[in-house]
C-alpha cells in the first residue's frame, strides 16, 4: 500500500512550465485512459483524482477519503469508464441507501444509455444483466453468498460512502462484501475524511491486495462559516486570524461580546437591573416576568424569514436549512410562507406545475389529497421545500429535482439529505447544533458538522460555499468554532457475525475456515491494533513491577510474605459485623484471625526493620499496578479473537437447534440450515423457525403481511399495544406463537452469552393488514399514526421479507407470501419514478 497523494497538496496552475509540460506528455504515455478521460472532464481533474485515477489504470484498488463536495465521486466515473473501456468487463456500483442509488442510476444513464446501466435494489429489478449495475450494498452481500451468475466478469466494484462500515445496524454488509469479494475485483472506496483512513486503508491491503490510499483535505469550492443573528450574518472566524483551521482560529471578538452580554442579560446580578431592584419596584414576578425573561434570553435569535431575506440579498440561495425534526421543517415551510417569502418568478411558477402535475399524474386524487398535495405544491410554486424520510419518495424526488434545476431555492432538511445525495446548494443552514439520537439530545459530531456543511458550494457553479449557524439561546461560539475547525473522525467497525453469515461461510468453507476469515474482519483489524497498544502498556506495567520488588526487598526476611500477612488483615479489620445482632460465631471467627494476623506479623523477621514501612509503601504501590495489570490483560483476552468467538457463539446455537449437524467431525448444514441461507436481516433465525414450525401455515395475505411487518417495524417510541386493536382471526393465534417463538430463541441466545433481539413489534400491524385488504391510503395513515414516507418505507421492506418468504416456504405458505406482495405493493407503496422512467426509455 502506498500514500499516493498527501493531504496538502500545491493549487493547480493553468500556466505550466515547458519542463511540467513534458512531464505531463510522460504522465500521459504511461497513463493513456486517464488522460483520455481527464480531457474529456468539465472541470478538469484535481490532484488527488488524477492520482486515484491513475492507481486503477496500474490495477491497483483505491481507498479515497475527502470532503463532502469535493469530487470523489470522479474517481468512481473513471473506474466506470475503465470498465467499459474492455468489451466485457462489468462494474457495480454500490450506496447505502436506495435514494442515492437511484439518483445514481439516472445519472449514469444519461452517461451510457439504458442499455447499459442496470439498478437493483430490494424492491427494484431493472436490467440486471447490464455491464453497469448500481446496486445497494445489501443487494451485493447477498449475490456474493448466492454465488449469482451476475458476477460473471465483474472486474470493479465501486463502494460509495464506505465510512457507512460504521453504522451499528447495516454496517456489517459493508464488511462482508469487502471480505468476500474475488482477488481478481478491483475496489474503488470513497469516504468522507475520516480520521483513521490510513488504518482503513491498511486492513483493505490485508485483504484486497495492493490498495493506494488517497487523502485529501482540500475542498475545491471554498466554504465561509457565519452565525446569524437578529443583527444580521456575520463572520464566525475573525478575518485577521487566518485560515478556520486548528489552534490559529479565533472567534469573531463581535460574537464573543454579543455572547457575553447575553449571559448578564440572563443571570443578572443583584442590585440594578436585578431581581432585587425590581422588587423595590414592585415588579410582578409572575407569568408576565417569565414571558418578558424568556423574550430577552431569545431576542438575538433571527427569525426564519429573516435570515431568507439576508441570504437573498447576499445572493447565498439556493440554502438548505438542517432541522432536525421532521415535524419542524414542515412547520418551518409553513412559517416562511406565512411571512410572505417568495422566491421564484412568474414563468418559474409555471416551470415547477408543469413538472410536478407530470410526475404525479398516476397519483389519484383522493391520494394526493390525504398527502397534503396542494399545500405542497404552494410551497413549490414559491421557490421552498421540506425534505425528509415521512415524505412519498415520489414528493422527496421532486424536491431534488427542482431544486438541482434552481427552480426550488430553499429547502428544509433532516440530515439524511446529507447522505450522499447530490443536492448542492450555495449555502447550508444549521438552526441548532445538537439533535435527538433516541434517546437524549446530544451534540453533533464534528464528522457530522462537516458532512452537512459539505453540501454549500457548487462546483463549477459557486466561488465559494457558506455554512450559516443560527444564533440561539446559549449559542457558545468557541464551541461552534472548535467544530466548524476540525474536519475528520474515526471510523469504527460494527461488524458481527449473524445466524445467516454464519451458515453462509460453513457451506461455503467449513468452521475453521470460516473462523479465519471472520478474523480478517475490520473489527478484528482493529481489535488486534488495540491489543499491540494494550500489550505495550502491559510490558510497562511489567517493568515498574521489578523495580517495585526491588525497592521492597528486606534483608531480614521475605517482605512478599509479610505484606501478604498485613493486606489480610486489613481486610479483616474493613470487615464490619454489625452490632450485636451480628451470629456469635462471627464475632469470635473475626477477632480470632485479627489476633492471630497481629501475632505473625510480630514475630515476622521483617517486623522489625527499620525501612519496613517504606518497604511496605512500595508493596502497595506494587499491589495497585499489578491489579492495573491484570485488567489490562482481561482486556486482551476478550479482544483476542472477539469476533470468532461471537462466531463461535452463532454456531452453537445453531447445532442446538440442529440448523448444522456434526458428521466425523465437520460441520454441515441440515435441511433448515440450507434455508437459513436464503434469509437475511435482524430476524433471520425466527423467521426460519416459524417457517420450519409451521405456524403461518393457516393465515391468509393481509395475515401475513401484519405478521411480516411485525419483524421489520422498528417503533420510534414506546407502544403499548392491547390486543384488542389487532386484527382478529387467524392472525392472533399466528402472532402467539411466533412469540412464544421469539422468546423461545431469546433464551437459547442469552445462554450462550448472544444479545437476543427484540420482540416482534406489533405497532404497525393493524394498518398494514387493513392496507393488505384494500383498505383506503387516508384509513390506513390514521390507524398507522405515521407519514406516508414511512408508511411507504416499511410497506416495501415488508414486501422484502415476504420476497424472502415466498423463495424458501413450503408452496402452501410461498403462494400467501405472493398474494400478500400483491397486496402490499399497490398505491403509492408501488409508485416509483425511476420504473417509470425506465419503461418509458426501454418502450
Amino acid at each position: 500500500m502506498s500514500d499516493r497523494y498527501p493531504a496538502q497538496y500545491p493549487e493547480k496552475n493553468n500556466e505550466a512550465t515547458p519542463a511540467e509540460r513534458y512531464a505531463s506528455y510522460k504522465k500521459g504515455v504511461k497513463h493513456p485512459l486517464t488522460q483520455a478521460f481527464r480531457e474529456r472532464s468539465e472541470f478538469g481533474l484535481d490532484p488527488f483524482q488524477v492520482a486515484a485515477c491513475e492507481s486503477l489504470e496500474e490495477g491497483n484498488s483505491v481507498l479515497v477519503a475527502a470532503p463532502t463536495g469535493a469530487g470523489k465521486t470522479v474517481v468512481a466515473e473513471f473506474a466506470i469508464y475503465l470498465a467499459m473501456s474492455g468489451e466485457t468487463s462489468k462494474v457495480f456500483y454500490t450506496a447505502p441507501i436506495k435514494a442515492l442509488s437511484n439518483q445514481k442510476y439516472n445519472e449514469l444513464v444519461a452517461e451510457y444509455g439504458a442499455h447499459s446501466v442496470g439498478l437493483l435494489t430490494g424492491d427494484t429489478n431493472v436490467n440486471s444483466e447490464a455491464r453497469i449495475v448500481v446496486m445497494t450494498t445489501e443487494v451485493l452481500r447477498n449475490m456474493l453468498y448466492a454465488g449469482s451468475s451476475l458476477l460473471t466478469n465483474l472486474s470493479c466494484v465501486v463502494m460509495d460512502e464506505v465510512h457507512y462500515l460504521a453504522d451499528r445496524f447495516r454496517g456489517a454488509v459493508w464488511e462482508e462484501v469487502i471480505i468476500h469479494l474475488p482477488e481478481s475485483v478491483t475496489m474503488v472506496s470513497l469516504s468522507a475524511t475520516v480520521s483513521n483512513a490510513e488504518e482503513f486503508g491498511d486492513w483493505l491491503q490485508t485483504v484486497r491486495g495492493n490498495t493506494d490510499v488517497i487523502v485529501s483535505e482540500h475542498r475545491p469550492v471554498p466554504l465561509y462559516h457565519h452565525v446569524a443573528t437578529r443583527f444580521g450574518i456575520s463572520d464566525l472566524f475573525d478575518p485577521a486570524s487566518g485560515p478556520a483551521t486548528g489552534d490559529r482560529a479565533r472567534v469573531n471578538p463581535e460574537l464573543m461580546r454579543l455572547s457575553t452580554a447575553q449571559a448578564r442579560q440572563r443571570f443578572p446580578e443583584n442590585g440594578r437591573g436585578g431581581r432585587r431592584g425590581r422588587r423595590q419596584r414592585g415588579y410582578d414576578q409572575g407569568p408576565q416576568e417569565n414571558q418578558r425573561r424568556q423574550l430577552a434570553r431569545t431576542s438575538n435569535t433571527p427569525r426564519r424569514s429573516e435570515i431568507v431575506a439576508e441570504l437573498l440579498e447576499a445572493q447565498l440561495l439556493p440554502a438548505i436549512f438542517f432541522i432536525f425534526s421532521r415535524k419542524g421543517c414542515d412547520q418551518a415551510v409553513r412559517q416562511v410562507l406565512r411571512d410572505g417569502i417568495r422566491l421564484t418568478t412568474v414563468p418559474e411558477r409555471n416551470h415547477i406545475r408543469d413538472l410536478v402535475e407530470e410526475r404525479t399524474q398516476d397519483i389519484p386524487d383522493t391520494d394526493l389529497a390525504v398527502l397534503g398535495y396542494w399545500e405542497w405544491l404552494s410551497g413549490l410554486e414559491r421557490g421552498v421545500a421540506a425534505h425528509h424520510a415521512g415524505m412519498l419518495p415520489a414528493f422527496k424526488e421532486i424536491v431534488e429535482e427542482l431544486f438541482k434545476k434552481r427552480l426550488v431555492k430553499l429547502v428544509f432538511a433532516t440530515e439524511t439529505l446529507a447522505l450522499g445525495i447530490n443536492m448542492p446548494a450555495r449555502s447550508v443552514v444549521l438552526e441548532k447544533l445538537e439533535k435527538f439520537n433516541g434517546e437524549s439530545r446530544v451534540p453533533i459530531t464534528p464528522g457530522e458538522y462537516t458532512q452537512l456543511t459539505g453540501r454549500a458550494g457548487r462546483r463549477g457553479i459557486d466561488i465559494d460555499g457558506h455554512s450559516v449557524l443560527v444564533w440561539s439561546d446559549h449559542f457558545d461560539p468557541q464551541a461552534a468554532a472548535a467544530l466548524a475547525s476540525r474536519r475528520s473522525y474515526p471510523m469504527n467497525s460494527s461488524f458481527r457475525p449473524t445466524y445467516n453469515m454464519a451458515v453462509n461461510l460453513i457451506d461455503s468453507y467449513g468452521r475453521e475456515r470460516a473462523r479465519k476469515i471472520l478474523e480478517t474482519s475490520f473489527a478484528q483489524f482493529q481489535a488486534d491494533r488495540a491489543v499491540v497498544s494494550l500489550a505495550h502498556t502491559v510490558q510497562g506495567y511489567e517493568s515498574s513491577l521489578r523495580g517495585y520488588e526491588k525497592s521492597m526487598a528486606c534483608e531480614r526476611g521475605d517482605f512478599w510474605e509479610y505484606a501478604a500477612l498485613r493486606s489480610e488483615l486489613g481486610e479483616w479489620e474493613r470487615k464490619k459485623v454489625r452490632g450485636s445482632s451480628a451470629p456469635t460465631a462471627t464475632q469470635n471467627t473475626r477477632a480470632s484471625e485479627i489476633t492471630r494476623l497481629k501475632s505473625a506479623l510480630k514475630h515476622h523477621p521483617c517486623h522489625s526493620c527499620p525501612d519496613r514501612e517504606k518497604h511496605a509503601r512500595w508493596a502497595e504501590r506494587w499491589h495497585t499496578l499489578d491489579k492495573k495489570r491484570r485488567e489490562v490483560l482481561k482486556q486482551i483476552e476478550s479482544r483476542t479473537g472477539a469476533v470468532a468467538v461471537v462466531f463461535d457463539r452463532v454456531t452453537n446455537v445453531l447445532l442446538d437447534l440442529k440448523y448444522l449437524r456434526r458428521e466425523n467431525g465437520t460441520l454441515l448444514l441440515d435441511e433448515w440450515g440450507g434455508t437459513l441461507k436464503y434469509i437475511y436481516g435482524e430476524r433471520d433465525l425466527l423467521i426460519a423457525e416459524c417457517l420450519r414450525q409451521n405456524l403461518w401455515e393457516t393465515v391468509d395475505a393481509p395475515s401475513l403481511a401484519a405478521l411480516a411487518t411485525s419483524l421489520v417495524y422498528e417503533p420510534r417510541r414506546d407502544e403499548s399495544l392491547g390486543e384488542e386493536s389487532l386484527p382478529r382471526g387467524p392472525f392472533r393465534e399466528a402472532l402467539r406463537r411466533t412469540k412464544d417463538t421469539w422468546a423461545y430463541l431469546d433464551d437459547i441466545e442469552r445462554a450462550h452469552k448472544l444479545t437476543g433481539t427484540e420482540p416482534p413489534a406489533l405497532g404497525l400491524c393493524s394498518a398494514m393488514f387493513a392496507w393488505a385488504q384494500g383498505e383506503n391510503l387516508s384509513f390506513v395513515l390514521r390507524e398507522a399514526d405515521m407519514a406516508a414516507g414511512d408508511f411507504v418505507r416499511w410497506a416495501k421492506q415488508t414486501v422484502d421479507v415476504l420476497d424472502q418468504i415466498s423463495q424458501v416456504a413450503p408452496e402452501s405458505v410461498s403462494h400467501v407470501a405472493r398474494d400478500a406482495i400483491s397486496a402490499v405493493h399497490t398505491g403509492i407503496v408501488a409508485y416509483s419514478s425511476v420504473a417509470e422512467e425506465q419503461d418509458d426509455t426501454v418502450g
